[in-house]
Parts: structure tokens; C-alpha cells; sequence
């Protein structure tokens, strides 16, 4: 198949959605397809990429945003001849590759990656008319995915949620992949990983706890802080690994300041992606209370290194995290300390969740998410012919 993948946002940046996408051109095209990627320019990629197309862009809340769609451009991904398009943004390149598809008379796919209800307060910052903007949001989400042949949803949670927006289409569950041997453990380099440790100032016999990602409102690390303030208080040395940058670092570090817990929070800020298995692989539980996830990758991305995961509850974790084994939900603060206590207090414990971790990732694998994906290509197609 001749497949166009159209996304506002790729590789280098850290986020779940580039991951996505770099991933499905990577195994679909080893599967054998003819795989094209159209996506927004950025300052830090340079040279040439096979099949990348790249369009001028603007940067937008630490993002980029293609600006530029010439008839040239429209031209090339005509000629191109393709056989399906697959969006996996609902803005220019999502448009884009929607608007293409219609003019040449091919399926379209559209993958739903983000809950935009949930970031309406971050992007219109006009709390009063929060509500107005969150209905908005639904029903433009709704109008673009009725707009597709078929939409992948990571989770029954997503799938829920929209069809209660209004989508009509065929919507396909399909967890996304990662590249599981990315964090395993023979990637693992101990002489880098504790040269990075130094740099943070970590001492060797502290325990980490970690989370990466974006630093942002909507990914309540101020929950985690809170939380964990008695916690880490009595324990001197255990520490709290924050990786990643974002719009709420400064105002969390102040907030660790002020429960005098400062000493015990690390902010490394946002680091490479290929460095990012290294930054898991320090980390002894993965943290996290965001209720915004669509599936939560880097939850994935932590069990898949051997980090068992503490959560706010959360319905996109049903299939990942199972409590006892390979990890905790939690609802409360005094919940969240008393299952890291559990955890750390007891290295045969830690060692065993660990373990389970580690196979419970394994159903995540790439191969089976490009192998689903591309069976929706193929029903799609079938229907065409």
C-alpha cells in the first residue's frame, strides 16, 4: 500500500503523538508498504529524511504549526498516487490530508490522540466561559472525525467519550504501540545512566521516583507534590524525578519550595528523545495523576523499562495496570503514599512488581499495532474495490 501519514507533530519532538506516527512509518514500511510522512518543519531537524515532508511552520505553545499549504504542495501529494491517508492531528496537516483524500477519492483514517476538552482552561485561559469552549471543542471534534472513513482510539475510555460527542463513524480500538526493545534492558548503559544520575545530583543509594512528560497544569503534578510532601519529609532519601519541560515548571518548583520538600524535587527539564529510555531506567516507580490521557503512553514506556507504575485512577489504564502486581491506582494522597511506602519499604516487592512490569508491556508492541492498523487500511480498501 502507498500510505500518507499527515501530523502537525514528529520526530524530534518528545511527545506521545510524534512517537506514534514515527513508529507506524517505521514498522509499516519494513512491512513492506510505501510510507510518506507530511508534517510541520522544525528548527531542530536538518538534512534530508526519507519520505518526510516538511512545510514551513510557526512555533505555538512550545509546538509547531504547518502554516504554508501551496498548490505545489497539493500537487505532490497527488502525484504521489496514494492509496489511503491516515491524520493524526485535527488541525493544518490533519486538514490537509483530509481535504487531499476527498479530492483523490481515497479512504481516510483519522486516529484521535488527544481529549481537547481537557486543555480548553490551558488554551483560552477564560475560565468563566470554560464550559462554552469545552462544548465547542466537542462538537469540532466530532464534525472532524464524522469526517473520516474509520477512527483508531487508543482506549474504551476515548471511544466512549467521543461517541458521546456525536461521532457516528466506525471507530476501531487499537491500543498504540511502542518500540518495546527501545527500553529493554540491553539498552540499558549503567556507566551513562549514572553519569546522568551525577549530573543530576542523585545520590547512588537514593530511591527515584519518576515522571516524564510535559510539564503542564493539566498533568496535575501539584497532585504528586502534595501528595508526597509528608512522604518524602520522612524520607530524606528518596527523590522525585521530574523530566520534561512545559509551562508549569516554574510554578511547580515554587510549590516544592514552599512544602519544603525542594531538596527532595529534581527538574532535569525536557531531554532528548533518544536519551529518554536512560531517564526511565533511573527511576524505581513511575508517578502520575493526570486525568487527561487518552492512553497514557509513557506509562507503557516505564513498565516496558521495569518501572512499575502508581496512578491516579483512570480508565485508559484498565488494560495496563493491575493493582498488586504491577502496580496502584490510587484516589487519595494518603493512597499514593502508603503504595510508594509498600513499594520502597520492601526491595523483594519492588524487584517482583519490576518484573511484572516488564511483561505486562508486553502486549503493546509495535508490530501488533502496526499489524491493526494496517488491517484498517485493509478493510477500508476492500470496501473500495
Amino acid at each position: 500500500m502507498k500510505i500518507g501519514l499527515f501530523s502537525d507533530t514528529y520526530f524530534p519532538k518528545p511527545n506521545g503523538v510524534a512517537t506514534s506516527v514515527l513508529m507506524l512509518k517505521e514498522k509499516l514500511t519494513a512491512g513492506g508498504h510505501d510510507v510518506h510522512v507530511f508534517t510541520a518543519a522544525d528548527p531542530e531537524m536538518s538534512g534530508r529524511e526519507d519520505n518526510v515532508i516538511r512545510i514551513p511552520s510557526v512555533p505555538y505553545r512550545k509546538q509547531r504549526l504547518g502554516v504554508l499549504i501551496t498548490p505545489a504542495l497539493r500537487r505532490y501529494v497527488k502525484d504521489l498516487s496514494l492509496d489511503i491517508i491516515h491524520t493524526h492531528t485535527e488541525f493544518t496537516l490533519g486538514r490537509l490530508g483530509r481535504d487531499m483524500a476527498r479530492r483523490m477519492r481515497i479512504p481516510v483514517v483519522h486516529t484521535m490522540h488527544t481529549i481537547y476538552e481537557y486543555y480548553t482552561g490551558y488554551i483560552f485561559k477564560m475560565e468563566p466561559l470554560d464550559p462554552v469552549f469545552r462544548s465547542m471543542i466537542r462538537k469540532l471534534t466530532a464534525r472532524y472525525c464524522n469526517s473520516a472513513d474509520a477512527v483508531i482510539v487508543p482506549s474504551g475510555k476515548t471511544e466512549e467519550l467521543i461517541k458521546g460527542y456525536g461521532v457516528q463513524q466506525d471507530i476501531r480500538v487499537i491500543p498504540t504501540g511502542i518500540p518495546l526493545d527501545r527500553f529493554a534492558a540491553q539498552h540499558y548503559d549503567a556507566e551513562r545512566a549514572a553519569s546522568i544520575r551525577h549530573g543530576l545530583g542523585i545520590a547512588e543509594d537514593s530511591k527515584i521516583l519518576l515522571n516524564i512528560g510535559r510539564v503542564s497544569q493539566e498533568k496535575n503534578i501539584d497532585v504528586l507534590l502534595k501528595s508526597l510532601r509528608e512522604y518524602l519529609t520522612q524520607n530524606p532519601r528518596v527523590v522525585f524525578l521530574i523530566v520534561g519541560d512545559g509551562p508549569a515548571r516554574r510554578e511547580l518548583a515554587k510549590l516544592a519550595a514552599e512544602l519544603h520538600i525542594g531538596k527532595q524535587v529534581v527538574f532535569a527539564g525536557s531531554r532528548p528523545w533518544n536519551d529518554i529510555h536512560l531517564y526511565y531506567s533511573l527511576g524505581d516507580i513511575f508517578l502520575g495523576a493526570s486525568e487527561s490521557e487518552t492512553q497514557g503512553l509513557t506509562y507503557i514506556e516505564a513498565m516496558a523499562s521495569g518501572c512499575p507504575v502508581i496512578a491516579k485512577e483512570d480508565r485508559c489504564l484498565d488494560d495496563l495496570l493491575l493493582a498488586g502486581e504491577n502496580g496502584y491506582s490510587f484516589n487519595s494522597a494518603e493512597e499514593l503514599a502508603s503504595a510508594v511506602n509498600r513499594l520502597l519499604s520492601d526491595d523483594e516487592i519492588l524487584a517482583r512488581f519490576k518484573k511484572n512490569a516488564i511483561d505486562s508491556a508486553q502486549k503493546f508492541s509495535a508490530d501488533a499495532y502496526a499489524a491493526n492498523v494496517s488491517k484498517v487500511y485493509e478493510d477500508l480498501l476492500a470496501t473500495r474495490s
